[in-house]
């Protein structure tokens, strides 16, 4: 009967401490300073700030996204955003499009936030894209120097992009402290600028868990992070059509239009005996726009330059843009479209390319 009481006193101080421990986990946060937590505590906090409002989901946490500053703050993708398939389909299309500009650097990204973090690829990818030299040390370990060089290789992306209207969501701390999401959105305007020969998944968003440090404390919240809308409207958000108002005022009208520009191609594709029943696919090789540019411009187009019966999407794309040369050559503006819409079958890009040669060749006979 003695041996009751001997343990219960002994064992309710360590239940306590478990139940704090616990409800601490709980609330993300302890009453007391963090000014004299030992770094493991906070650590252990900015983890429960993080896990607890999407518990049972969890988040790989590095230290330095709990061990902040006073109203510093870090963002963190939410795993069921990571695990989107759309998520994890623009990150590989942006590795493959940077190794792809940067194969004679020999380069390779495997990881955007650990390769690109430091200034040195983003450096050289835009270097490579907008033909120009940076001014920039080439090696630099200390974080100064290369938080000095991406300074400068970001001043040179914001006079690229700030003209354009580019919403500039990036920042030399954002993108030196690995942030995804500022990364995706400095790669998605530079394709989009550069007119990258990509295709980027539309309407990507992510869950963000941001957590700031305020009177001590670690607090985390949740936001929706927009990383692609349209391909139409990241390329032309700015410089709107009669083809916008078309479709979207208008749809009734695209059938004359259509029609219009259906009579138009054929009129001259059925000199070689073809024929055009559908712009929106008819089109999308590349092969009848080369062709008609020769009739247009009469003149035989060697068959070498072009493929005839193109059966890969690299092969289709060499196609309508070598059908731009031809355009630019005979005088033409640049298409707005680019070649990689028309081979997806866009039909408001198909219709621009064909409208402006309509423009120009409708008297021909």
């Amino acid at each position: 009967m003695s041996s009751a009481p001997l343990r219960s006193p002994a064992l309710r101080p360590h239940r306590m401490k478990k139940d704090e421990s616990f409800l601490g986990k709980l609330g993300g946060t302890l009453g007391r300073k963090k000014k004299a937590k030992e770094v493991s505590d906070l650590q252990e906090e900015g983890k429960n700030a993080i896990n607890l409002p999407m518990s049972p989901a969890s988040v790989e946490i590095h230290p330095e996204d709990t061990l902040l500053e006073e109203n510093e703050e870090r963002r963190v993708i939410d795993p069921t955003s990571r695990d989107d398939p759309r998520f994890k389909e623009l990150v590989k299309v942006l590795i493959d499009w940077i190794n792809d500009v940067l194969v004679e650097e020999r380069i390779i990204v495997k990881q955007l936030e650990e390769d690109l973090y430091d200034g040195q690829v983003l450096q050289k990818l835009l270097e490579k894209l907008a033909d120009r030299k940076l001014n920039v040390a080439e090696v630099t370990q200390s974080e100064i120097g290369q938080k000095q060089k991406l300074q400068t290789v970001l001043e040179a992306v914001h006079e690229l992009l700030r003209p354009h209207g580019w919403a500039l969501q990036w920042s030399v701390d954002s993108i030196h402290g690995k942030n995804l999401v500022a990364i995706l959105h400095l790669l998605v305007a530079l394709a989009m600028h550069f007119r990258a020969p990509i295709r980027l998944p539309e309407h990507v968003s992510v869950q963000v868990v941001v957590v700031r440090k305020r009177e001590g404390l670690l607090h985390s919240s949740h936001i929706t992070e927009e990383l692609t809308t349209t391909t139409e409207m990241m390329m032309g958000r700015f410089e709107r059509d009669a083809f916008d108002t078309l479709f979207d005022h208008a749809p009734d009208k695209l059938s004359v239009v259509k029609k219009s520009l259906i009579t138009f191609v054929n009129k001259h594709l059925n000199k070689l005996n073809l024929e055009v029943t559908e712009l929106e696919t008819q089109f999308a090789d590349g092969v009848y726009l080369v062709l008609l540019m020769g009739l247009l411009e009469d003149y035989f187009v060697p068959l070498h330059h072009f493929y005839l019966t193109p059966d890969s999407f690299d092969q289709k794309v060499h196609n309508v843009s070598f059908a731009f040369e031809l355009m630019l050559d005979g005088g033409l503006k640049k298409p707005k479209a680019r070649p990689e819409d028309v081979v997806n079958l866009d039909l408001k890009s198909t219709l621009r390319v064909l409208y402006n040669l309509f423009t120009k060749y409708k008297n021909l006979e």
